[in-house]
């Protein structure tokens, strides 16, 4: 008999102690606790990893044998286990032609749509091109041209041989044609250079009973000529012309257009990609704002950046003396030029080459490695003018339903593609046709608004989206499959969700699980615990101090103990000194921000807070930051928001940006060598007596280097291995065992440990480790400091969620030999996979960097870290098209009774939520 629970018995995988558990099939399992303690390695790295395990015992013989090689979970048996489905919190998607619809398979499904239901529309005549079927025609003539004369004819080509199909034609009795308004004798008409003649098959009166010899005369034009028929009617003494084609074409003008398939309205199939960008939908050209990065500036300021540079001054003196030869201003800022003016500077005229002529001479010198340099420096991707950005031909571009193309389709927002397709109003005979790839792409919409994507582009760039983001593609994208009985492990489905739409995720989650499948999440949100059915507690602590289970069973008793047991939540430490120093951001308008004005208090902690999609990111990052490196470091490269002006940043030495971009692909990189440790443990080891034994220094210890590393792996510890058609495989390597290094290096020990049982330390056991070397210790305190403390020394950074490189990042500037203050942090979520009692020690690090003098903004959805904010700049209303505007702005207590502000309210009832405290 099938069990009807998941089964783990012995579990030691990481940090896991000999766990034993169960986990109900067909229920909604929550998986929490402390940061570091277990969750992942239970629900992922063993639960996830034996499901796998199993799947690909079915594949055959060439792939099993890599597979095999597979490092199994280190558990004594798992029973009752599903085919598994990891759905994670990170993006590793590069390809630029994926996009959110092609992710989801909506991109097949509507383009299957507009191949059956898309009308093609000739770009001449405006008119739309059917193809025909004699039955199709006679039933036009006879609805339109209800009892007038008309004449059926079609086109006969002659070309070279023209006295040959002459013949042929009278051979087969026809022999008249059309010339002149009149019918004439095909044998008495001088044909001499005439290269197609209208073949007259017959001449009728539009009635009913005509229709049986209309229809006949219209399928010989079909077997002479192709296809095409010309019915011409009489109208007053004169004869007007009606073209008819079995082919796609144009009936005004005759031209044929391609057939509409499903590769035409694809820009990863040549038939359908524009042939300028070949699909990407952006050139690469010269960036103007990059050439000229103020025009404040005038131009006897020298502003144009590549003529700064040594060897090119002397443009400066040829744009001079064209300046007085064509009347153009030397002394006004660039951007009151005129139109003629800047067309002279830019085009150039007479002698004077132009800016555009500059570069047109160095494209001609891109031989010389130096000049390709200087290029990719003002360079960037436009959007492409062949196609407009849409990335398909002209072609595909001719088709419409509904006078939308598919581009059009694809560039709505997921909530405005729902309602388009929810309201689409079908004819039966377009219902019978294609209304099921209608339902396919609405169900997939509705699951992109429920777990609340709502605001973005069906045509966005999958790598462009958050960790988060992506995980919710893919979730909408496994509901819109339909699968069953499947295992479903989740790692924090609510990453970059705002609290509002906490409660529709649930919602969706729960569909999943009703579907028939078994649903673990591994989370830390309050309403998402709230609302599971079965709880999974790991704890108690983090690293070392957890690996146990401290419950297991119905969420609800659990939830309730805790509730009873929770102290008062504390009351938020603010900053106590005076706001003298701010920063004023004017006229945003980068995305959907409307032309706001926000002001950010220094010296503080302020929380930058919306629902997902509301401008957040728009403002901090690309109207703030960007033109902060742009303006004040001279960094060219960033792409600048469009905002009108921003005043007060001479009141901070520096900004930093702390976001959840990848630390980097290298899987020897890992929390050692980001924030310097490992140079200091390359030291200790290389002083100890074992090392001058066996001669080894301190390079040997190095990952990136020869001399040391194992050369198989080269320093990693793993192999990759390309499967082709499936995801790569990542294995052991099998020449150090994952030890990463020669044997002559491993027999060097420091305190009875060897560099592999170093690597295996986690930063807390590190630090008591190391507790007598004040330089290892100082490197390493901050990554405890931070909440990493869990993570071990030999962790690759490329396995890191966004969250914990994003605290990695700030606890490398915390260990670095730079102590400047007055410096304003800009991060994105750092409580990213954080536990309450992690986000508490998180909020004290910040604490301590903002009493030095320095100022903190978070862009963030966690209510507890809003909550103990100094100030809030909500924005919203919603996300979109619907957002963009300064909602409120004040402390938590004044956004709380906002009655505008989506974030006050749910901030109003935080106080009741009660997170489990491991």
């Amino acid at each position: 008999m099938p069990s009807n629970v998941i089964s783990i018995r012995g579990a030691r995988t990481h940090n896991l102690r000999n766990v034993s558990t169960e986990i109900p099939h067909g229920l909604l399992t929550m998986v929490t606790g402390p940061s570091g303690s277990g969750k992942s390695s239970l629900a992922f790295d063993t639960l996830y990893a034996e499901g796998q395990r199993r799947f690909v015992e079915s594949m055959s013989t060439y792939v099993r044998q890599f597979l095999e090689r597979m490092e199994r979970p280190d558990v004594e048996a798992i029973d009752g286990i599903l085919p598994a489905i990891a759905v994670e919190q990170k993006n590793s998607v590069r390809n630029a032609r994926s996009t959110v619809a092609t992710a989801t398979e909506i991109a097949d499904y509507v383009r299957l749509f507009m191949t059956w239901a898309g009308e093609t529309h000739c770009p001449s005549c405006g008119i739309v091109v059917r193809k025909e079927t004699p039955e199709s025609i006679v039933d036009r003539i006879v609805q339109r041209l209800d009892g007038s004369r008309i004449v059926v004819t079609t086109p006969v080509f002659l070309g070279e041989e023209g006295g040959e199909i002459v013949r042929q034609l009278l051979r087969g009795g026809f022999y008249r044609i059309w010339v002149d308004g009149a019918v004439a004798d095909l044998k008495e008409v001088d044909l001499a250079g005439v290269s197609a003649v209208d073949v007259v098959l017959g001449r009728f009166r539009t009635t009913p009973d005509a229709r049986t010899a209309i229809l006949d005369a219209v399928e010989q034009a079909f077997s002479i000529s192709k296809g095409f028929v010309n019915v011409l009617e009489e109208a007053g003494g004169e004869w007007a012309s009606h073209r008819f084609s079995g082919r796609l074409a144009c009936d005004g003008c005759g031209k044929e257009f391609a057939e509409p398939t499903p590769h035409l309205f694809s820009f990863n199939s040549p038939l359908g990609a524009c042939e300028a960008c070949q699909g990407y939908g952006r050139i690469i050209g010269i960036d103007l704002d990059r050439v000229i990065p103020d025009r404040t500036r005038r131009l006897d300021e020298q502003p144009i950046a590549p003529f700064n540079s040594p060897g090119y001054e002397d443009s400066y003196e040829d744009l001079e003396r064209a300046a007085k030869k064509y009347g153009v201003r030397m002394t006004v800022p660039i951007a009151e030029l005129t139109a003629k003016e800047w067309e002279v500077v830019y085009q150039g005229r007479g002698k004077w080459y132009g800016i555009k002529g500059f570069f047109d001479w160095l494209e001609s010198k891109k031989y010389k490695i130096h000049v390709r340099v200087k290029l990719a420096k003002y360079r960037s991707y436009t959007s492409c003018d062949a196609c407009g950005g849409t990335r398909l031909k002209p072609e595909a571009r001719l088709v419409r339903f509904r006078e939308k193309t598919v581009s059009d389709l694809f560039a709505m927002n997921v909530a405005q593609a729902r309602r388009f397709w929810e309201y689409l109003p079908l004819s039966q005979q377009e219902e019978a046709r294609v209304g099921h790839l209608r339902t396919e792409v609405l169900n997939r919409l509705v699951y992109l608004d429920e777990v609340g994507l709502s605001y973005l582009t069906l045509d966005r760039q999958t790598r462009t989206l958050s960790g988060g983001e992506a995980q919710r593609i893919n979730l909408a994208a496994a509901l819109g499959n339909g699968l069953t009985d499947t295992l479903y492990v989740i790692d924090e489905p609510t990453v970059g969700l705002h609290a509002r739409d906490s409660e529709r995720l649930l919602n969706v989650l729960r569909r999943l699980r009703n579907a028939g499948n078994t649903v673990v999440v591994v989370e830390h949100d309050p309403t998402m615990i709230g609302g599971a059915d079965w709880l999974l507690e790991m704890g108690p602590g983090a690293g070392e101090g957890g690996g146990e289970v401290l419950y297991s069973g119905p969420a609800e008793s659990r939830l309730a103990a805790h509730a009873a047991a929770a102290p008062p939540p504390a009351p938020a430490n603010a900053s106590k000194r005076p706001v003298d120093r701010r920063i004023v951001v004017r006229g945003a308008r980068q995305n959907n921000l409307r032309n706001i004005d926000v002001e950010i208090p220094l010296g503080r902690l302020v929380a930058i807070t919306g629902v997902s999609g509301s401008g957040k990111t728009s403002l901090v990052r690309d109207c703030l930051y960007n033109a902060y490196q742009r303006r004040h470091r001279g960094v060219a490269s960033v792409d600048v928001g469009m905002v009108r002006d921003i005043e007060g940043l001479e009141n901070v030495a520096d900004i930093q940006l702390v976001d959840q971009s990848p630390i980097g692909r290298s899987s020897r990189s890992n929390p050692t060598t980001y924030v310097k440790a490992w140079d200091e443990i390359r030291k200790i080891l290389a002083s100890t007596q074992s090392a001058k034994t066996y001669g080894v220094t301190a390079g040997m210890f190095s990952f990136n280097t020869d001399g040391g590393r194992c050369e198989a792996c080269k320093g990693s510890g793993t192999l990759v291995i390309d499967m082709q058609f499936l995801a790569d495989v990542e294995i052991v390597c099998d020449r150090c065992e994952g030890k990463r290094f020669q044997d002559s290096v491993l027999k060097v020990s420091y305190k009875g440990k060897n560099v592999d049982r170093i690597l295996e330390l986690t930063v807390e056991e590190a630090i008591r480790f190391f507790v007598d070397r004040r330089a290892v210790v100082r490197k390493l305190d901050p990554l405890r400091a931070v909440g990493l403390g869990y993570l071990r020394l030999g962790q690759s950074t490329a396995t890191l969620s966004g969250g914990e490189a994003q605290r990695l990042k700030l606890a490398s500037f915390l260990s670095g030999v730079r102590r400047e203050n007055n410096r304003l942090f800009l991060f994105d979520e750092p409580t990213t996979g954080l536990h309450a009692s992690d986000v508490e020690q998180l909020l004290g690090t910040f604490r301590a960097l903002i009493e030095l003098g320095n100022s903190i903004v978070v862009i963030e959805h966690n209510l507890q870290m809003i909550a103990a904010a100094d100030w809030i700049i909500d924005l919203g209303p919603e996300g979109g098209e619907g957002g963009g505007e300064l909602v409120a702005a004040g402390t938590p207590a004044e956004i709380a009774v906002s009655p505008a502000s989506i974030t006050g309210r749910f901030l109003a009832g935080s106080a009741h939520a009660v997170p489990l405290s491991g």
